[in-house]
């Protein structure tokens, strides 16, 4: 039976690499990205099927889940890997801090409107976080990001990331299979207004960081792999379990609350634990 994946960022870096090599190993590819040009072509290369969608907009979410629910009988693989840095201070199409909504916001109303046909197909969940999830710091009451220095959206980026990994918890926690990983120090158009960003570019030659194969490497061994060698809901650094995470990601309580106030704010109704979970 051939297995379906949805992999969203996969017009260009590590998204557009595995999408790529699952392609290879004869899985059906649903290539989700927001410039037509680069996702069309990618999905054409590989023969994989295009689907438009950019964060920025929460409509274009939910447009995106019906087209997807209505192209597959099932999803084995849902593989959240779009979003990145935003240098400036943006609020979105809906009025959210930009980098939380398409890092977080974004994919977490994808997974909850496909979220019947992922449990039906026992999927897989798996989201790209990142080691910047170190120096972020997560607050409940600013997620927006009003209450604190911008800092060329650095700290904003990291907690976002935080957000990933304690998403990725509260999925496990309901009952599917996810897992989240840090790819690595990855060679590609991330960060490309950030100053920081252009200076390590600059300083390293343009040698800077590791091709978009490796990045993509864990997405790819954590969609593969039968059985994945640590607890339901890890956070890897690359291929290496119980990555280092910030103390605010190992906060009790605090994945529950970030899924409530999230749940509020794309407009769905908070789902409970399970009795036995609680």
């Amino acid at each position: 039976m051939t297995k379906t994946v949805v992999i969203t960022g996969a017009s260009s870096g590590i998204g557009a690499n595995a999408a790529g090599r699952l392609a290879a190993e004869g899985w059906e590819v649903a290539v989700v990205g927001r410039n037509p040009e680069r996702t069309r072509k990618v999905a054409a290369d590989i023969g994989g099927t295009p689907f438009l969608a950019d964060y920025d907009r929460l409509d274009d979410v939910r447009a995106l889940a019906q087209r997807l629910l209505e192209r597959y009988e099932r999803i084995d693989v849902l593989a959240n890997n779009a979003g990145g840095l935003i240098h400036e201070r943006g609020v979105s199409a809906d009025g959210f801090e930009r980098t939380i909504q398409h890092n977080h916001l974004a994919p977490f109303l994808l997974t909850n409107l496909l979220m019947p046909k992922l449990v039906a197909s026992k999927a897989k969940v798996i989201g790209s976080a990142s080691i910047a999830n170190a120096f972020g710091d997560l607050r409940i009451d600013d997620l927006q990001w009003k209450k604190r220095a911008w800092l060329g959206g650095w700290k904003a980026y990291g907690t976002s990331k935080i957000a990933t990994i304690l998403f990725t918890q509260s999925l496990a926690a309901r009952g599917l299979e996810a897992y989240s990983f840090h790819p690595g120090t990855v060679a590609t158009g991330f960060g490309s207004d950030s100053p920081v960003m252009k200076a390590a570019k600059f300083l390293s030659g343009g040698h800077w960081g590791i091709s978009a194969e490796q990045g993509a490497t864990p997405l790819v061994h954590l969609a593969t792999v039968e059985s994945v060698e640590a607890a339901n809901g890890t956070y890897f650094d690359g291929l290496k379990p119980d990555g280092r995470t910030h103390k605010s990601a190992n906060t009790a309580g605090n994945a529950e609350a970030l899924w409530t106030a999230s749940a509020l704010l794309v407009g769905l109704r908070p789902s409970r634990l399970p009795a036995s979970s609680s």
